[in-house]
């Protein structure tokens, strides 16, 4: 069994989207009720706030203030789908502190793995621009604080949410301490995530028909990402843990299920295991469909809490 520890912050839930928008406070409740049920001894730590400086790592003072000055008296859509309410501010700087707490908890050893449950989600935006419901791009902060902080020098980041991350791939681009791996549903938003975008040959996606089932993505995992992150040895496992691939949910069209996010993280633990120390840091981004989303996220924390039998600490 590895230890893991949970990162979230009553904050999250106070980021106000509006009716009938998919990216709900209610999405948040569902997946920390059904992990608190699933695992009534996981150690939960109030997440921090992310500092202007950790945030100015991979954003630049334009998105900054775009989201944190000043608070808005009402909801105020910064595009069409990404939304600032009073109480966004004090989430995203949460939400990303998470991932700065959940990086340093795995690195000076106090935990095995961490599972960061926040939001607003975060691998849609960019350095200069919130999108795609993103505010601060909490993976990629967590993972230039690593970096900088560890002084690391291959950090791995697996998004397996179904929506390409264009804004993690965009950040770390042309950094090659930092290899990006995706599956991702091809022709739906961000409309990104060609498998000919490949950065400084740290970026390695692998876009999927609409339909793609579970046997079809652990194929894809198997045969072409894994061997990737083999490869590259990474000092630490970063996990875009997005649950929209799920067939029920209402925003994409693959066909997954539980099983198949539990048997990714068990293949990433092992991975982490061989080269990392067992250092898995994830945080939440997509999952629309709230009994789905549920069952994703317990079947993640399941497979982190297992861990591996060969490796670790």
């Amino acid at each position: 069994m590895a230890r893991v520890l949970g990162y979230t912050h009553p904050a999250c839930l106070d980021h106000d989207t509006g009716l009938e928008h998919p990216e709900c406070a209610e999405r948040l409740g569902a997946v920390l009720e059904a992990v608190h049920d699933a695992f009534p001894g996981l150690e939960w730590i109030e997440a921090p706030r992310a500092t202007r400086g950790q945030l100015l790592r991979v954003h630049d003072e334009r998105l900054l203030a775009a989201v944190l000055s000043p608070p808005p008296q009402g909801i105020v859509h910064l595009d069409p789908d990404t939304v600032l309410s009073p109480g966004s501010p004090e989430a995203a700087l949460r939400a990303a502190g998470a991932g700065i707490a959940a990086t340093d908890a795995v690195m000076h050893g106090e935990t095995d793995a961490a599972f960061c449950a926040v939001r607003p989600p975060g691998h849609h935006a960019t350095a200069d621009a919130p999108m795609g419901f993103c505010l601060f791009n909490n993976i990629a902060v967590a993972a230039a604080h690593a970096l900088e902080r560890f002084g690391l020098g291959r950090v791995a980041i697996v998004d397996f949410d179904v929506h390409h991350g264009n804004g993690t791939q965009a950040i770390f681009e042309q950094d090659p301490r930092v290899l990006y791996l995706s599956t991702h549903q091809a022709g739906i938003y961000p409309w990104s995530g060609a498998g000919n975008e490949r950065g400084a040959g740290n970026i390695v996606n692998l876009p999927l028909p609409a339909g793609a089932d579970g046997e079809t993505v652990r194929r894809a995992w198997r045969e072409q990402l894994l061997p990737a992150l083999q490869a590259f040895e990474p000092q630490l496992v970063m996990v875009s843990a997005g649950f929209d691939g799920d067939r029920r949910d209402p925003l994409a069209q693959f066909a997954l299920g539980p099983a198949d996010f539990g048997w990714l993280t068990s293949e990433l633990v092992r991975e982490a295991a061989r080269h990392a120390q067992g250092r898995i840091v994830s945080m939440l981004e997509g999952g629309y469909h709230l009994q789905a989303l549920a069952e994703g996220a317990v079947a993640h924390v399941a497979a982190l809490v297992e861990g591996d039998a060969a490796g670790g600490r």
